[in-house]
Order: C-alpha cells, then structure tokens, then sequence
C-alpha cells in the first residue's frame, strides 16, 4: 500500500453491511478528506481499493465524503464489485445525472444516502437499488409505509451499534444495516454451557500454554474433526503465507511452532459460535487482530514477532466476552493470555490499549476520534490508513 500517496490525504474508517441472515455482505468504506480544501485523486483512491477488492473479490461501499472527489468518482470506471453511496442532494441535481446512469449501465449498484427534499429525476431513480437512512432520521414504526410517502426502492438502515437495534431495524422492513451491532452490555447467562467446539479451542490453547507434547495435543484436536479441518483451511490460506501446503495438524506444529499456532487458535475461538447474531462479532474480531497487528508492525518494526503476536490476540478477543456472554474478569481466568493482552482487556490500560483505540475509531467511522487516536500512538494518519487497508486485504484472503 506504500505507493499510493492518496492514503496520507484522506482517513479511513469501515463497517459491515449485514442482511437479514446477519451475514455479512459488504464491507463499507468510509472516506474523509483529511483537508477539505485538498484536490483528491479519484483514479488513485480506485487503485488503492482494488488491491484489496480486486473485481473478482468481495463487495465494498464506498462512502465519500467529499463532493469533489465523489463527483470525479462518479465520472470514473470503477469495477463492478465497487457500490457507490450519492447523498441524496447530488442524486437530485441534473448536473450528475448523465454520471449516475452510466455507472447503473455498467452494473455499479448505487445507493441513495439520505431522504431527497425534492424529487428525483424521473430516469435516476430506478438506477438507484437502496436508500441508505440513519437510525435518528428513521420514522418507520414497523415495515408498513408512513401514510402520504411513496417506497419505491428498498432501504438500508445506517448507524446501527447493537443487536435491539438491528432487529428492530429488519422489523422495519430494511433489507440490510450498516454500522456494528456489538455494544449490547454483557450480561452473564447462567445455565448457557459453553460450545463444545469452543471448549476443545480452550483446552488446545491450554496445552499449548504449557507446551505439551504433540501427541497430547492430536488427543485433544481429535475431539473435534470439524476443528482440526477449520484449523487447517486457516493455516492453508493465502494470508499466512506459507510456500507448502499443511496437511497435518503435526506438519503445522512442526512449521509454526507454539507461538503461531496460538494465533490462529485464537482466530477459530473468536469465530466458533453457532449464534447468528454473532457473525458480526466475528466478522469484526478477526480484522481487530489484523488491524493491531499491522499497527504493531508499523509502531514497533517488523522484527517484534512476539509484540505483533500479542497484539493479534488482542484484537482477536477483544470481543470474545460479547461471544462467549461472560465479563472478561471471568473469562480469561480459563483462557490463557499474556499478562499485556489481559491489561487491556480486563483493566482497559497496558501496551496494546492506544492500538485498540486506533481500531475503535476506524470502525466507527470517526475523523476526529482517528486522528487523536494516531496521534497518541504517534502515527500519522497515511501509516493508518496502509495499516487498515493491509489488515482488510489479509482478512478478505483469509475469509
């Protein structure tokens, strides 16, 4: 990500969008101008997107907010896997009309942002698949539509941040949400058992702590097949990099060793849960471990594996208490940390807390609270920017 300059000109932030599965379907970009006055290449921008949604790749949204570069943007060719938000005020304006058709021929979906003041062009409107409406501007009560207004396209909930939220969304009638439904108060659950699969991680991860020996640790992968099948899919993929293909769970102790093996174990603990409202979680958990990692790389140097590591299982669990439903307090007393990684989780203080507050401000799509957040870290907004862009390519070969 290094040649493209763009990305110490703007800040970037993300969040999923999730249907009614609660599947993720897109990722969403958003894109600030880190100056308002700055000219912003829209062709770079488009470069630096598709290293990591290449058009075979997944869905991205694009969600810009700058009106110049947006109206270069819509003039571009961006691939089709690219969708592109137009806030309702340049949806309307026949200045842009000739753009917005264009890109629907290509095959571009457009979402509308906002409720229109005046009516849209009679041949815009059907090139446009959603509106996108923020939770405070919703006035729906339930899926029917408010007397006196005309639903022509379906709608797509924003700022959605926890699980009533998006329910009551869907309710609503919207065909997806945007934002992370992951800030419900953990409540412990008594009588809730633990996952078996989840159980099988922990024990592995325990033995692996006090590094048993390989044969007591293909006892406990033999407990569960399915496990030991993920746990290769993982280590096989194109993330990690490795030039051989691993065929035993021995074979990939053998080439990882203890230390790299726990990173992934962490990996399959935080997405081993059955619960459908959980795959945000997840979703979410994973680019955590990849964001702090890359933050630790850039703040610390590449040559720390033991540091990048550490901040990997952070952000990797950082929500796990959400998944497993028990305050960290408790739960890291069966999971075994480092002391640094169980600082910030229970404590909310040690070496990976300002790395954490980085990814916070990333996922809810903040300029300000990014820009503080790198501050403190003593990073500019471009290494972040790399950083977040690394870690969603990794994720997307990864998944």
């Amino acid at each position: 990500m290094s040649g493209h300059p763009i990305l110490g000109q703007v800040v970037l932030g993300y969040s999923p969008m999730i249907d009614r599965e609660r599947t993720v379907t897109a990722t969403r970009l958003t894109v600030f101008p880190a100056r308002a006055d700055a000219p912003l290449d829209a062709g770079a921008l488009l470069a630096a997107i598709d290293e990591v949604w290449p058009e075979a790749g997944g869905k991205v949204s694009l969600n810009v907010l700058s009106e110049t570069l947006l109206t270069d943007l819509l003039k571009a060719q961006p691939s089709a896997n690219l969708m592109l938000e137009v806030p309702a005020f340049m949806a309307c304006d026949p200045l842009h009309s000739s753009s917005i058709q264009s890109l629907y021929a290509r095959g571009n979906t457009l979402l509308i942002k906002g409720r229109p003041r005046v009516t849209l062009p009679r041949d815009v409107l059907p090139c446009f698949k959603h509106s996108i409406i923020d939770l405070e501007d919703e006035r729906r009560v339930d899926a029917r539509t408010p007397q006196g207004v005309v639903r022509e396209i379906t709608h797509v909930q924003s700022g959605v941040r926890s699980l009533e939220q998006l329910d009551a969304s869907f309710k609503r009638g919207a065909v997806a949400v945007l934002g992370w439904p992951i800030d419900d108060v953990v409540r412990p659950q008594a009588g809730v058992p633990v996952q078996s699969d989840m159980t099988t991680i922990v024990e592995l991860m325990r033995r692996i702590d006090r590094e048993e020996s390989i044969e007591r640790l293909e006892e406990t992968l033999r407990l569960d097949p399915t496990l030991a099948f993920r746990l290769l899919r993982y280590i096989n993929s194109p993330a990690f990099g490795l030039r051989v293909e691993v065929g035993s769970f021995r074979h990939a102790l053998m080439l990882l060793g203890y230390n790299r093996l726990k990173r992934w174990l962490a990996v399959l603990l935080a997405s081993a849960s059955k619960d459908r409202d959980m795959k945000p979680v997840m979703f979410a958990a994973l680019r955590r471990g990849l964001l702090m990692e890359e933050l630790a790389r850039t703040s610390v140097g590449a040559s720390d594996e033991q540091m990048r590591n550490e901040a990997f299982i952070c952000g990797v669990f950082s929500l796990l208490d959400r998944m497993m439903r028990q305050p960290f307090s408790d739960l890291l007393r069966a999971v075994p940390v480092p002391d640094s990684v169980r600082q910030v989780l229970v404590d909310g203080q040690g070496p990976y807390q300002p790395m954490l507050e980085v990814v916070r401000a990333v996922e809810n799509e903040s300029l300000y609270d990014v820009r503080e957040s790198a501050e403190r870290l003593l990073l500019g907004v471009g290494e972040i920017n790399r950083a977040v862009l690394r870690a969603l390519a990794q994720a997307v070969q990864i998944q």
